[in-house]
């Protein structure tokens, strides 16, 4: 058993110290680091094999973790934290801290995982924190808080409703649980805005019929709400809309909080499409006015990312899917993504690039015809350039 430990701890020990290298192929927009920043492989040995000899003298995996995906993301007295979405063998996620120095490699779980405080009614599944260092000096962290429908038909176990779970911390360790965030829909991707907007929290929604549908939602929301520790949304308007034939049809979410340039809020959502093969997760990009967050100023054709290579094959294939990011003091930007609901993984950019694409990528004309005229207007400037 000794030896089988020590051969364990040392592949996990080469996994954890790897280096991460930058990927090749460069769109000028962004660049993909070669290996994901954490995987199953990633969780710690003390969670998953128990050490002693007397039960469990073969050295057998005694709980698994299937996947570590769609983490927060923050950065706190140097270092760079995120809270993963751990999901283990049995299908209960939780949330865990992972830390590092770098940017791109080397984080290392820290020993326990996130203990989260529970409301009055208990949490069947958690997942998908987005983090906010809000103006009020607290960190908030909104999940969705996953729970059987009470109202499902006898023997449908599949039923479910979604909330937005509100807790907050000071350091990552000690968490606070705020009364579920009330709305008159159903609720799984809930974002905090950085900074009061008239006296008030603000926040990014996406109002949804159903657990899976969006139904009649429309598309990412916006809500002011008095108190943070009792939210309740009574107004919501749609900031970004569903469009017909293009990259977020079923429907849409925002990712992380939204990063603040000199031009406007720069913000990273996800888009979903129906395909042959099922649902198509991609990212994409849009801005808003610095002095209206809800009014659009920009928002490129189609998508930022969309999931390549081995990033296509996971527990849910062709799937990107990202609720954190990290723009640096240095103006780079490290935008951590999860592929295909398995694994985590991280791009770099800056704050000017990714402003830049907004402003001076072409939108999209809905039709086939006015992407086709699109190309030819860029096909004729650059024929003059080249002259």
């Amino acid at each position: 058993m000794v030896q089988e430990l020590e051969r364990l701890r040392k592949e996990y020990e080469a996994l954890i110290s790897r280096k991460n290298e930058k990927c090749n192929k460069n769109n000028g927009v962004y660049v993909r680091y070669k290996y994901p920043v954490l995987t199953a492989e990633h969780a710690p040995l003390i969670w998953r094999y128990d050490f002693d000899e007397k039960t469990n003298p073969y050295m057998e995996e005694r709980i698994g973790i299937n996947a570590t995906m769609n983490s927060g993301a923050i950065k706190l007295n140097g270092k760079y934290y995120l809270v993963v979405r751990v999901e283990g063998d049995d299908r209960k996620s939780f949330f865990a801290v992972a830390e590092s120095d770098s940017p791109v490699d080397g984080f290392r779980f820290w020993d326990y995982p996130i203990l989260m405080p529970e409301t009055d009614i208990p949490d069947t599944n958690m997942y998908d924190m987005r983090l906010t260092a809000h103006e009020d000096g607290w960190i908030y962290g909104i999940f969705c808080a996953e729970r059987k429908d009470p109202n499902a038909r006898p023997g449908d176990l599949s039923a479910a409703v979604a909330s937005a779970g509100i807790a907050r911390t000071k350091d990552l360790k000690t968490w606070e649980r705020l009364p579920d965030l009330k709305t008159r829909s159903q609720q799984r991707n809930v974002v905090l805005h950085p900074e009061f907007v008239n006296g008030k929290y603000a926040l990014y929604t996406r109002p949804q019929d159903g657990f899976i549908d969006t139904g009649n939602g429309g598309g990412i929301g916006w809500a002011l709400v008095d108190d943070i520790c009792h939210a309740e949304v009574h107004d919501e308007v749609i900031i970004n809309k569903r469009e017909y034939h293009t990259i977020k049809e079923v429907k849409n979410g925002e990712g992380p909080h939204p990063i603040k340039t000199e031009k406007g809020w720069l913000h990273l959502a996800h888009g979903v499409r129906c395909c042959a093969a099922g649902l198509r997760y991609v990212l994409y990009l849009y801005m808003t006015s610095l002095e209206d967050p809800t009014k659009m100023i920009a928002e490129p054709a189609g998508y930022f990312m969309a999931p390549v290579d081995e990033e296509r094959i996971g527990d849910v294939s062709n799937v990107l899917f990202s609720n954190g990011w990290i723009a640096d003091e240095d103006g780079k930007v490290y935008i951590y993504y999860a592929s295909s609901d398995t694994r985590m993984h991280v791009a770099e950019s800056t704050v000017d690039r990714l402003v830049d694409y907004c402003l001076h990528t072409p939108v999209d004309g809905l039709r086939s015809i006015e992407s086709v005229r699109t190309i030819i207007a860029m096909v004729d400037h650059n024929k003059k350039i080249l002259k």
